[in-house]
């Protein structure tokens, strides 16, 4: 009765409630579509406002950061251009000093052996000292008679100069420079001609030092950023990237392009555009992107070109400048993040706590309404209240009454259930020494048809013993059922670990050869129950027998194990393939077994039986085998 009301009310106010929940989803009040469309209003606006700031800071932020990148790089160049300078300056001196000494006007005046020699040795040593790449004297022929590389391979004396500008006008002005690739060394270098003149001031020939620039362009290549100088023609003369080497920054006419290449000032150089072009100006700032696969990522950099004063050469320099603008975008949205975004949720909560109030006003008015109506309702439903708690009242004794029964039944189920897992466990041991009288009487067979009849005596004999075992088994049973365990009396180990052995001896006798059985003193004894400790060591061998059979090298130890005075331990160790950790984990839990045949009950009445007399078991196993520890109380402690 109390069910049946129960249900009908919990019914009906879910009916109520489902019907309430459609009411609302159809019919909103106006306040609260109001609500909802200012909050989607105030929700479009706020993105909007919070998409402009990203992307005006954005901008901005890319402006500052190419600015200051700019400035960076200008730095940097006018740097570079000072180290340029003085590379250049260092050396132009010599070419004056040499051109007024006299050993060189004299080796070009008479050039004997004698003097061509000492101008040799004199050139080598200053080429040491100043380091400079080479020093020679030129005839008025145009052929080198001295040079500091007379002793090596490629040494310039011998050669013929009279296709070098430098040579023709320093002959004809007294002074001239000129960026070439080296004829002979192929080295580009800046090539200083200086005239030289006799005592009455006629030109007898030129002298000239070459400045090689290798060592400033390792060092230009070590700042991470691409720097090179071009001449008047836009031809890269310096670079820090040896690929762009006399490559043009502009389109050279086929005309002036055939007239540079014919003069050999370098080489066999194609003279192609360089593969760079402008990408855009940024606030002034001009920037610059290269080909991909020229070894320099396709990206925008920073360009900033400056003249090398004294000479008609510009110097550039590249800088990477794609991070540099990410990092300042991302720098300025995520500042104006920081500002915009508390900004919009102090407006948020604002409004929220504003329509909050309201919201609280509206509804202590319509609390008010709603507590008559609610006063007047509630009044009625005690009533119908009272009704159903007595009719509750009632159905709840007989629920009681019920419920002792189902208790009763319940007790009794148990009491089956457990007799049915100890009959269970029953079985199971009795089926060893079955199998023992199984191998015992076909063993008896075998020694009559033989006519030995001593064996099998024994034999018949082993088989009259073990059918005791089996009656000691069945009284355990009814023991059990009586008292539930057999009483605990002092037991030898060594008779217990024997009487295991004994039993085993017969069916596992090809294998009892693995067994390396400690020498057990007599006088150690526990308190337990002689066959119930032995039905203990027969599963626990058995199990390592198993464990180990078809091993070459199978072994089982039965050995005592350290225990404090007043405990007895033995270990069964074996050299198995160890137990699963997913059934070592429910190891001691019915009918759990790794094997294929087996009920999985063992153990657990292995545990059991040593739990009765206060003992444990312990298990250790590895993937080298598994070790079974059982610790009882020494007898009289």
């Amino acid at each position: 009765m109390f069910a049946r009301h129960t249900w009908q009310t919990v019914r009906f106010d879910a009916q109520f409630v489902m019907a309430s929940n459609t009411q609302s989803s159809l019919d909103l009040p106006p306040s609260s579509v109001r609500r909802r469309a200012f909050w989607l209003v105030f929700l479009l606006l706020s993105v909007l406002a919070l998409t402009g700031t990203l992307f005006f800071a954005g901008e901005a932020g890319m402006r500052s950061a190419v600015s200051t990148l700019a400035d960076d790089v200008t730095e940097d160049a006018e740097l570079k251009r000072a180290l340029l300078q003085a590379t250049l300056e260092r050396p132009r001196a010599l070419p004056l000093v040499l051109a007024a000494d006299r050993q060189v006007s004299g080796a070009l005046t008479n050039p004997t052996a004698e003097a061509v020699a000492a101008l040799n040795r004199k050139l080598e040593a200053l080429v040491l000292g100043t380091k400079t790449a080479v020093i020679y004297v030129i005839g008025r022929d145009g052929i080198a008679i001295a040079a500091s590389n007379w002793q090596e391979p490629d040494s310039f004396v011998g050669n013929d100069y009279n296709f070098r500008e430098y040579f023709t006008r320093g002959m004809s002005l007294g002074r001239a420079e000129q960026y070439a690739l080296g004829n002979v060394s192929k080295r580009p270098g800046l090539y200083l001609a200086q005239r030289v003149s006799d005592e009455n001031d006629v030109a007898v020939g030129i002298v000239v030092v070459k400045v090689e620039f290798d060592a400033l362009e390792r060092d230009w290549g070590k700042t991470g950023r691409s720097t090179f100088v071009t001449d008047n023609h836009g031809i890269v003369l310096i670079t820090s990237r040896p690929e762009w080497r006399f490559l043009s920054t502009d389109d050279i006419p086929p005309q002036e392009r055939v007239a540079v290449r014919a003069s050999l000032q370098f080489g066999e150089a194609s003279l192609e555009p360089l593969p760079v072009w402008q990408l855009m100006d940024l606030d002034g700032h001009h920037m610059a992107s290269t080909e991909p696969g020229d070894g320099m990522p396709q990206q925008p950099h920073m360009s900033v070109t400056l003249d090398v004063p004294g000479t008609p050469w510009k110097m550039h320099v590249f800088a990477p400048a794609a991070d540099v603008m990410t990092a300042g975008i991302w720098q300025a949205r995520l500042a104006a993040l920081m500002v915009v975004l508390p900004l919009i949720a102090l407006a948020a909560l604002l409004f929220y706590r504003r329509g909050r109030a309201l919201r609280r006003q509206a509804a202590e008015r319509a609390a008010r309404d709603d507590l008559e109506r609610k006063v007047t309702a509630r009044t009625s439903e005690l009533t119908m209240a009272r009704d159903r708690l007595q009719t509750e009242i009632s159905e709840h004794r007989s629920t009681e009454t019920r419920l002792q029964t189902v208790q009763h039944e319940l007790v009794q189920a148990n009491r089956l259930a457990i007799l049915g897992q100890v009959a269970a466990g029953v079985a199971h041991e009795i089926n060893q020494p079955v199998a023992t009288i199984r191998a015992y009487a076909d063993n008896a067979r075998t020694y009559l048809t033989r006519g030995e009849t001593a064996p099998a005596s024994e034999n018949l004999n082993a088989i009259g013993a073990l059918t005791d075992r089996i009656g000691a088994i069945t009284n355990e049973l009814r023991g059990f059922a009586r008292k539930g365990r057999a009483a605990a009396e002092p037991v030898s180990l060594k008779t217990a670990v024997d009487g295991a052995l004994l039993l085993l001896r017969s069916r596992f006798a090809g294998n009892l050869d693995m067994l390396k059985v400690q020498s057990i003193p007599e006088g150690i004894t526990v308190s337990a129950n002689r066959i119930r400790l032995e039905q203990v060591l027969i599963n626990l061998l058995q199990n390592a027998l198993e464990a180990v059979d078809g091993r070459a090298n199978g072994s089982i130890s039965v050995s005592l194990a350290p225990a404090n005075p007043d405990e007895v331990a033995i270990a069964i160790a074996d050299n198995g393939p160890g137990i699963p950790p997913t059934v070592l984990e429910n190891l001691f839990t019915p009918f759990n077994t790794s094997k294929d045949s087996g009920l999985g009950l063992g153990l657990v009445i292995c545990k059991d039986i040593v739990s009765d007399y206060a003992g444990r078991i312990d298990v250790e196993s590895t993937t080298a085998g598994t070790a079974f520890t059982v610790t009882l109380k020494r007898a009289g402690r």
